[in-house]
């Protein structure tokens, strides 16, 4: 996946491989995974589900299967501190400066492993025990964390881990102002704080009690006290306040953007690479606008990788950096026509993450049809179609197959429901002539009858004239008549019949579209 110098926005779907690209390229670069040594963070779950499974089911059934492998690999722009990394140590065989890194079965524990294997009933998943951890570059040189020239600075805010920033960066901050001697007083003040705990009356009283129990729990005197060892200095105790408030008892949002500022302060500066994972937790529109000024403030003049299901952040940090991601495809904007490139740089962004961040989505044309088709599908499935993970999303005019584009190129299920005006060859058949033909995700659905152009006719013919006029509170004594109205009060007639409990008939290509 190519990815531009500077700022880079991955957006998709829940479970499309966001993090993990973060965390594969924050694996590679610094050899780290959760914050460890890949070399003792080894474990099963690691692996791909689908990949882990397949290779169990295969011992099971006494198949000849390869152990699972995970390869990363990360092609880096030739310059004066990557050109030691370039060869053609890649999957590509091609002249490269990059790292590899690579999780696979070990041979040397060969035997071992077609020992294990016959005990196939007790394999549940992959044997990490057998496996070894390749971390080269493209010029076959081994690699350490330190011998890495680009550094990676993977910030997520959610993790536990990331708490310790403050705490850090206080230490960190009281240390470079203080002199020599200030710290070492600061050092005994601290000791002397700590001794003195174990001379106040209610702990001697405490010690006093516990020193009967001398021969029950220890031959040894037992008290209690805090540690004044060297390990539990003044450091490792320092707590971060904002307003007189511990840092862990503050908001949620305001947490996190303290972490992740406190990481571009403390860690950004030596980082080549930023990774940023979802900035926009818990904060609200005015904070998110203050976080995102301070990433491009501290990040500037370095590559930044950055996931969000925000389009506030989306649009802030410009839609020409997008990553789309569905289903294993990826795609940028720039990969689009020209004018629909053109559409969505000036479109707001929220419908375009809609359509990305569904399971499925309907497209339909305007307010009422989007009500008729979550009436239709509420009657059909017994819930909402969001409920599902399908979205119903209002599109305008031509916008059609500016969004079709985008689903074509991912791979995304799409169904469009539209009118068709009077005129099926020209509306239909040569509008959508590259979808209509068994396409393998994106469906067009509308009413084959010509003297029903529209959503409204289309619902006079399917049902009786007495049943509108009772859903609508009507008296009209015609079906020509009940169009018209129909036509003119679009909004007002989609939502009675959203709210209404008659035995309402709905369109077949509506039908069709939610099945």
């Amino acid at each position: 996946m190519p990815l531009k110098e500077s700022m880079n926005i991955i957006v998709g779907n829940n479970e499309q491989g966001k993090s993990t690209i973060l965390e594969a390229i924050n694996l590679a670069m610094s050899g780290n995974l959760n914050g460890k040594s890949i070399y003792n963070e080894l474990n099963p779950y690691i692996f791909n589900h689908a990949a882990v499974a397949d290779y169990i089911s295969k011992i099971i059934n006494r198949q000849n299967a390869e152990p699972p492998k995970i390869l990363i690999e990360v092609y880096l722009k030739e310059t004066e501190q990557t050109i030691n990394l370039k060869g053609t140590n890649n999957s590509r065989r091609e002249d490269y400066c990059g790292i590899s890194l690579s999780i696979e079965f070990d041979e040397e524990y060969a035997e071992e492993y077609k020992q294990y294997i016959k005990d196939w009933e007790q394999i549940k998943t992959v044997p990490v025990e057998y496996y070894k951890v390749n971390w080269f570059s493209f010029a076959y040189n081994q690699i350490t964390s330190r011998s890495v020239p680009v550094k990676c600075l993977l910030i997520d805010t959610t993790k536990s881990s990331a708490m310790y920033g403050a705490t850090r960066y206080v230490s960190n901050v009281i240390g470079d102002t203080l002199e020599l001697k200030d710290r070492v007083a600061l050092t005994l003040n601290y000791r002397s704080l700590k001794e003195r705990f174990s001379e106040i009356p209610s702990i001697l009283d405490l010690n006093e009690n516990l020193s009967l129990k001398t021969g029950e729990i220890s031959d040894k005197e037992l008290k209690v006290s805090l540690d004044i060892s060297q390990k539990n200095g003044w450091e490792s105790n320092l707590t971060a306040y904002l307003d007189d408030i511990p840092f862990d008892l503050i908001g949620k949002g305001e947490q996190n953007a303290v972490k992740l500022k406190l990481a571009l302060e403390t860690r950004a500066k030596e980082a080549q690479i930023i990774l940023i994972e979802e900035p926009e937790n818990h904060l609200s529109f005015t904070n998110m606008s203050k976080l995102i000024s301070e990433i491009n403030k501290k990040c500037e003049g370095k590559q930044i990788l950055v996931t969000t299901h925000s389009t506030y952040v989306l649009n802030k940090l410009g839609l020409d950096n997008v990553i789309l991601l569905n289903e294993q495809k990826h795609m940028n904007l720039k990969e689009l026509n020209e004018d629909t490139y053109e559409y969505f740089k000036k479109l707001p962004g929220y419908d375009t993450l809609r359509l990305l961040l569904s399971k499925r989505a309907i497209l339909v044309e305007g307010p009422s049809d989007e009500l008729i088709v979550q009436k239709a599908y509420l009657l059909k499935h017994k819930c909402l179609p969001i409920e599902h993970g399908v979205d119903v999303i209002t599109v305008r005019g031509l916008s059609f197959k500016r969004f079709l584009e985008i689903a074509d190129m991912l791979g995304k299920n799409v169904v469009v429901v539209t009118d068709n005006d009077g005129d099926i060859e020209q509306n239909i058949n040569k509008k959508y002539i590259t979808y209509l033909d068994d396409h393998p995700t994106i469906k067009i659905c509308y009413g084959k009858n010509t003297d029903y152009p529209t959503l409204e006719p289309q619902i006079c013919l399917y049902n009786d004239l007495d049943l509108l006029n009772r859903i609508f509170g009507t008296k009209k004594k015609s079906k020509s008549e009940m169009m018209k109205y129909m036509e003119k009060n679009k909004s007002d007639c989609a939502m009675m019949i959203f709210d209404t409990n008659e035995d309402l008939k709905i369109p077949e290509y509506i039908q069709d579209a939610i099945k």
